[in-house]
């Protein structure tokens, strides 16, 4: 090899390696939306979940990627749908209501869950506690007995 061919072999591996390295840097975060329900009856809470994600700045498909899992109403599928989001290494699961929130954290240790429940979440076995939920998992409720004497305990 001569000097001449080393320095445009070095040159082209140098102009290379930055994009190369931009392309990895770019790879996505990627939310796992886990729900035992069907797209189409959830569309009014796809909409809020989407803005609600855009607020901070997280755009569907420019900076931000969703795989969205439906067990279309049989409860049966959700564990593998749950299974299959663990196996993809998604970086959050968006768990949309009580059964999807209890089968992704059963499916996994590791990966945040974040759920939406209408029952307690203590009772149920998501978190340990109201206000140290402990381990991956964290989420909104609307047990409204519970919040009410919770928030009463603020005022004192």
């Amino acid at each position: 090899m001569t000097r001449r061919q080393f320095i445009t072999l070095l040159g082209g591996a140098a102009a290379a390696w930055p994009s190369a390295a931009r392309a990895q840097q770019q790879a996505l975060p990627v939310i796992g939306f886990l729900s035992s329900s069907w797209p189409v009856d959830r569309a009014r809470y796809l909409t809020s979940f989407r803005q609600g994600l855009r607020e901070p700045g997280y755009i569907e498909g420019q900076n931000v990627a969703i795989e969205y899992r439906w067990a279309q109403d049989q409860a049966d599928r959700l564990p593998d749908l749950a299974a299959d989001l663990v196996r993809r290494q998604v970086t959050v699961i968006a768990a949309h209501d009580t059964p999807s929130s209890i089968v992704a954290k059963a499916a996994t240790t590791t990966i945040p869950i974040v759920f939406a429940s209408g029952g307690d979440p203590v009772k149920l076995g998501l978190v340990a506690s109201l206000n140290r939920p402990g381990g991956n998992v964290t989420g909104v409720t609307f047990v409204t007995a519970q919040l009410g004497a919770k928030q009463l305990g603020l005022f004192a």
